[in-house]
């Protein structure tokens, strides 16, 4: 638990630089110039996301059950999945509907994964990961929209419909391929 705790403090930390030391940031920048500080950044992010993944791996080997979730949560959790990958897309598909409208889709998606996985799994580890996601997720939210308000505007139809179907094709490959292959766990 303490690998994956180390890694998530280095993940969710430098992620959360720009909620809560905004100034420090700039600051840092300017110091060591921008191409030097998302190097500095992104090295910080990758080791804490491998730490993560590895104390998370490590957690499963030998678990603590805190509750056994009922299995209609694991199908809530599967329905919450369709929107998180739309979220998800819609962070990178220009000019759709979706981001126009919430202006920060990518932390609604980790919003609505970690809630989703947080219902359906009971081990302490599964609760730790993804409360402090959830955690995380509502903070860097509330930030952001603070900092750039969604514009609310319109966005384009066909880019619009192009993120709800890569979202939900992208559901579909990840629930019944990748899921099982990089989790080890089978949607249901």
């Amino acid at each position: 638990m303490t690998i994956m705790i180390i890694g998530l403090l280095l993940f969710l930390g430098v992620h959360s630089i720009r909620v809560f030391a905004e100034p420090w940031r700039q600051a840092q920048i300017q110091r060591f110039g921008e191409p030097a500080w998302k190097g500095i950044y992104s090295l910080v992010a990758l080791i804490g996301l491998v730490l993560t993944i590895w104390g998370y791996g490590q957690t499963r080997l030998d678990p603590v059950f805190v509750w056994n979730p009922p299995m209609a949560l694991r199908h809530l959790t599967v329905l919450l999945m369709i929107p998180a990958l739309i979220l998800l897309v819609a962070a990178y598909v220009p000019g759709n509907a979706i981001k126009a409208r919430l202006g920060h889709p990518m932390m609604l998606s980790a919003k609505v994964w970690a809630l989703a996985h947080l219902l359906s799994n009971g081990r302490l580890g599964d609760i730790v990961l993804f409360a402090a996601f959830l955690v995380w997720a509502i903070m860097a939210f509330r930030a952001a929209r603070r900092r750039e308000p969604a514009s609310g505007a319109g966005g384009r139809s066909s880019a619009t419909i192009t993120t709800v179907v890569v979202g939900l094709v992208a559901y579909g490959l990840f629930a019944a391929f990748l899921h099982p292959w990089l989790i080890g766990v089978p949607v249901m």
